[in-house]
């Protein structure tokens, strides 16, 4: 066990010797797993969620993933689960549980490819609390969005039809009972960060380290958001009998065969959630990574373009639902309680940016997202304000992807 004398006890967990920690179970776990072999520990891999680094192996390159009690880095950073010296000791114990995060996500990688659909990357190994995967070559989602834009509703469609009645497969069943990872829901992750005090409490430190003549602004703008929210949680869909992939990011699907071949997805997150809980990622994460990059006005046109179709091809299935009397409100119902998922998670990705201690590295993307929280709180101010005044989600819907057309280009 790795130990840091250093830190005196209560303090909250240093990033240097919580990374180093990190790097140490890493090593030790690729020594357990090839103790013959040249290994090479490679750079780190800036994440809010686990410590990820690239390791060479007998010259085999492969990404090494480390959770800490199966909690956001940015979490643990912030004292969530106690000094260091509880946490050292509280991760020893953790790792042995069978549903650690790594163990779980080991099990769904493993399940996945004995279903062959979709198609996922490979397990290297999986020891002390560390999983090693080999990576996925070909460009990823968000690379071909961002050079094909005029193409989005096809390449996001073509996604979702890759995990198109993927839970009923008998292999996947298995998972139900013992790999689900519910730590990756939308809504879950929204109502236990912004519940009672201690959410309130949350909002009022966002930026603290990451922002500076905005901060104010920012704080009220989500601070307004996440009430408004909360107010429609009773409109989220329920995830009786079905599976949704989770952790679904356009630089989580990769295409090794080019454009026309079969995707290949990478970190899972199963559970038990509307599929919904999937288009509602992977427009907001599309919807982030163009407003990160700041395409020029034709080219966010064509995004925004895109998902309006994606979306609308989302929707077509349920006018042959037989069960449904009226389709209008069936579609209508639908389509509002994608946009309250999508609020929600992009109010959930961006909040955990703004809360991340000025140690923690983050993403590319997350830097420019940061820059640009002022103006994305005021979208998404506009944009709830508009779901609480309008019954029609429809003209909800129009007038959000024009806002968002302008502020992401």
């Amino acid at each position: 066990m790795s130990t840091s004398a250093s830190t005196p006890p209560g303090a909250l967990p240093p990033a240097e010797e919580v990374f180093a920690f990190a790097r140490e179970e890493i090593n030790r776990a690729a020594t357990a797993l090839w103790p013959d072999a040249d290994i090479q520990p490679g750079v780190h891999v800036p994440s809010v969620t686990g410590y990820v680094q690239h390791i060479a192996v007998d010259g085999c390159e492969l990404y090494a993933k480390h959770s800490f009690l199966g909690i956001s880095l940015v979490s643990l950073l912030r004292g969530a689960a106690g000094d260091w010296a509880q946490v050292q000791k509280d991760q020893q114990d953790y790792i042995q549980r069978p549903d650690a995060l790594m163990q779980r996500e080991a099990t769904q990688l493993r399940l996945l490819a004995e279903a062959g659909r979709p198609r996922v990357c490979t397990v290297a190994g999986l020891a002390g609390g560390v999983l090693f995967t080999e990576p996925v070559a070909g460009p990823s989602l968000a690379t071909l969005l961002l050079q094909r834009p005029e193409q989005t509703a096809p390449l996001l469609d073509g996604v979702l039809a890759e995990l198109h009645h993927f839970d009923r497969t008998p292999v996947l069943a298995k998972m139900r009972a013992h790999a689900v990872i519910g730590e990756r829901s939308i809504a879950g992750t929204f109502l236990r960060k912004f519940n009672g005090l201690s959410g309130s409490l949350y909002l009022e430190r966002l930026g603290s380290d990451r922002c500076t003549a905005d901060r104010a602004r920012v704080v009220e703008a989500f601070t307004t958001v996440v009430q408004r929210l909360r107010r429609q949680r009773a409109t989220l869909p329920s995830s009786v009998g079905s599976l949704a992939y989770g952790d679904l990011k356009p630089e989580h699907v990769f295409y090794p065969d080019g454009i026309g071949g079969r995707p290949v997805f990478i970190d899972p997150g199963l559970l038990g959630a509307s599929s919904q809980v999937d288009t509602a990622k992977l427009m907001s994460r599309t919807l982030l990574l163009a407003a990160a990059t700041r395409p020029s006005p034709q080219t966010a046109g064509h995004i925004t373009d895109g998902i309006e179709q994606f979306v609308e091809q989302r929707m077509q299935p349920l006018a042959r639902d037989p069960r449904a009397r009226q389709v209008a409100d069936v579609r209508a119902k639908w389509l509002r309680e994608l946009l309250v998922l999508w609020l929600m998670d992009t109010v959930n990705i961006m909040t955990t940016y703004l809360s991340a201690p000025a140690a923690l590295p983050l993403p590319a993307t997350g830097l420019e997202l940061l820059n640009r929280a002022a103006k994305l709180g005021g979208l998404l101010d506009e944009v709830s304000a508009h779901l609480t005044l309008y019954a029609d989600p429809h003209k909800v819907f129009g007038q959000a992807l024009a806002e968002v057309t302008a502020v992401i280009s």
